[in-house]
Formats: structure tokens, C-alpha cells, sequence
């Protein structure tokens, strides 16, 4: 099904394939002579609109290239364009075998926060995909944010407006601020969400991410991504989650992490790689006319 959108192909048309991954969802499309002329920020603000485009939180832009097996460009559905999607790259993975570009169950995808390595797994009776995340960085300054001169930042205290938060940040090749809560029905999620996510502690912006621990092998997250807003799951928040979990002495080093979305498997090994394994699918696919 997906090849044969390729035959679309033409001035004002553009084939694309729609992806979720625990309810994460985006527009993956190839890059080509028609991309080159248009402007993908402004691009996938338009395809990503769920009103009068395609509607996604991303939108993923396949390349070739010259250092790993594919390129992954992802820009969000505000037009930002984000280091990195945990979601987002096992969607592209599963993309990568389902239309035959590869062949390969084990691939290195270039990305801005370096080399992800992907692979296409069977467990339990389903097609997942794991990934080695890399390390978490928990450098203030490498996160960013500004503000603590500590050499990290775990359970300490940030103040914005009359509201003072608990905050534990990692980044995962993007930033992520973790906030531990008793109950996530309680929180003000609309409105501390992007208070936070723009907040001057932190330069580049920040994911946020509300954690409740159910037990040491399970905690329940809502995420306000960045440049995205709400979504119902996060790959890279919820690595930086067991991260997170882990230095507070809250969670053991595996777990799951129950999104709104789905569930994610998250291992902090003993190579301290974060592995992330869960699901990714299609939605449909169809051809976007710019007419």
C-alpha cells in the first residue's frame, strides 16, 4: 500500500503515511523535489492541523544519509523542530520496513541529537520496536537550564509566579522536567503545563512531564510536549521519566510507563543506555493535494 502512493507523485501532491505510536501520532513523508521548495516549518504546521490538514503532533521528513542508514528530520506541530522523538523514531523505524527501504531488523538513524539506533523486535506475539535511547544527560548547562549551579538537578526546587515545584530535568537529546505529584487528576495541567515548557529557566524550552508512582516497576505520566502541547505519549519523557524515578529512589531501573496513550518498557541498563521498547503502527496513508 505504501509504494503505491509513490506513483502520486507529482507538482502539487505529496504521499504520506500516518504513524502512532502509543496514540503519539505522525505524518511521515519522503524528502523530494517538491519539499525543496516549500518552507517545512510553515509545512508541518499546515499537514499537522487537525482541523484542515492531515493532523499529527509531527511531522517526520525521511532522508538519505551519509553517516548512518537513514536520517530522521522531525518538526513538531508548531513548526519547532526538536532534537529528538522516542516515539517518533519507532514510528520512522517501522515506516523504514514496511515500505521496503530496508531490509535490515537492526538500523542506525542519524538524528540531531546523534546516532539512534532502532530495532524491529517480536515480543510477545507483537511487532515492536526497541530502541537503544543512548545516555541520559544530566548536566545543567548541557539540559539546558539556567539557574543551578549544582552538578545536576534532582528534586529541587524552582519557582514560577506563587508556585513552587519540585523538579528533577534530564535531557535525552531533548530537555525534560520532571515533576513527581500524589495525583495526576489534581494538577493544573492546562495551565502549568506551558508555563513551564516556556519558563526562562530554561532556554530552549522544556517537555513536562507529571509523574505518579504506582509502584518501583510502574508510573503513570501526562506529558506537555514541547512545541506540541499535550500528547497522549512521549518516548524521550518517558525514558528521562526513569531517569527521574530512579534518582529520586522511587522506581527501580525497569519499568513501565503508562501514558494516556499506551505503555512503554523503559531499561536503564548496565551500560548506562536507556532501551525503550513499544508499539508502532499505521494509521492510513493517503496523498496530500496543496490544492
Amino acid at each position: 500500500m505504501i509504494d503505491e502512493f509513490n506513483t502520486y507523485l507529482s507538482k502539487n501532491q505529496l504521499p504520506f503515511v500516518k504513524m502512532q505510536g502509543c496514540g503519539n501520532d505522525f505524518i511521515i513523508v519522503e524528502n523530494s523535489l517538491l519539499l525543496m521548495d516549500l518552507n517545512l516549518n510553515d509545512l508541518a504546521i499546515q499537514l499537522c492541523d487537525r482541523n484542515f490538514g492531515i493532523g499529527a503532533d509531527g511531522l517526520i521528513i525521511s532522508h538519505d544519509s551519509e553517516i548512518a542508514d537513514f536520517r530522521m528530520q522531525i518538526i513538531n506541530s508548531d513548526g519547532s523542530e526538536p532534537e529528538m522523538c522516542g516515539n517518533g523514531i519507532r514510528c520512522y523505524a517501522k515506516y523504514l520496513q514496511l515500505s521496503k527501504k530496508t531490509y535490515k531488523t537492526d538500523l542506525e538513524i542519524e538524528t540531531l541529537a546523534g546516532i539512534i539506533k532502532p530495532s524491529i523486535v517480536e515480543l510477545n506475539d507483537l511487532i515492536q520496536v526497541r530502541v537503544d535511547m543512548g545516555e541520559p544527560i544530566l548536566n545543567p548547562k548541557q539540559i539546558p537550564i539556567n539557574g543551578f549551579d549544582s552538578e545536576n538537578v534532582i528534586n529541587q526546587p524552582l519557582h514560577i509566579e506563587d508556585k513552587v515545584f519540585n523538579i528533577t530535568t534530564v535531557s535525552m537529546g531533548n530537555p525534560h522536567c520532571m515533576i513527581f505529584v500524589p495525583d495526576l487528576e489534581n494538577i493544573d495541567f492546562y495551565n502549568w503545563g506551558p508555563k513551564l515548557e516556556s519558563f526562562s529557566a530554561f532556554p530552549k524550552k522544556t517537555n513536562v512531564e507529571f509523574v505518579k508512582v504506582e509502584d518501583k516497576n510502574n508510573l503513570s505520566v501526562k506529558v506537555w510536549e514541547r512545541g506540541a502541547g499535550p500528547t497522549l505519549a512521549c518516548g524521550t519523557g518517558a525514558c528521562a521519566t526513569l531517569v527521574a524515578g530512579v534518582l529520586n529512589n522511587l522506581c527501580d531501573k525497569k519499568a513501565y510507563v503508562h501514558l494516556p496513550g499506551g505503555t512503554l518498557e523503559i531499561e536503564w541498563n548496565e551500560n548506562n543506555h536507556l532501551i525503550m521498547t513499544g508499539p508502532a503502527e499505521v494509521s492510513f496513508a493517503g496523498v496530500y493535494n496543496f490544492n
